[in-house]
């Protein structure tokens, strides 16, 4: 069973990975790093269009957890009107989005989808009922 405070860690440390940071130098240096892609995507912005990506997300943790990292890369992530609620369209580079920003948003999804997971079975064990098992299969 997953804590909180361990699932804070695991957040941190794949952030941290994908930041290529160990140490407090290379976090850092990652910071640095960043702020470099966000002038860069700044500067990209002002001279030519960048294409749109349109993210359709299952449900409002997944967009939430999208909006917040695509945020914290200095995205401004928007929908048009009439799109459903749960389409997310971003501008910026496709190589930033296929080699960073959605590898990123897909181990941070899974690891707090596992959580959620664990915290969900638990809690209904022990407030509603001990068999949570899911319901069995007859035949037709």
């Amino acid at each position: 069973m997953t804590t909180e405070p361990q699932l804070r860690e695991k957040l941190r440390k794949i952030t941290a990975l994908f930041e290529s940071a160990a140490t407090a130098g290379e976090r850092q240096a990652a910071a640095a790093a960043i702020e470099r892609i966000r002038k860069g995507l700044d500067a990209a912005l002002k001279t030519q269009p960048l294409p749109e990506t349109r993210f359709s997300l299952v449900d409002q943790w997944q967009r939430r957890l999208f909006l917040a990292l695509c945020r914290r890369h200095g995205l401004e992530p928007y929908r048009y009107k009439g799109q459903r609620y749960t389409t997310v369209v971003v501008r910026a580079p496709r190589a930033f989005v296929e080699r960073t920003l959605w590898p990123e948003y897909l181990a941070l999804q899974k690891a707090l989808h596992s959580y959620l997971d664990e915290a969900t079975e638990r809690i209904i064990r022990e407030e509603v009922c001990k068999d949570a098992d899911e319901a069995a299969e007859r035949a037709g």
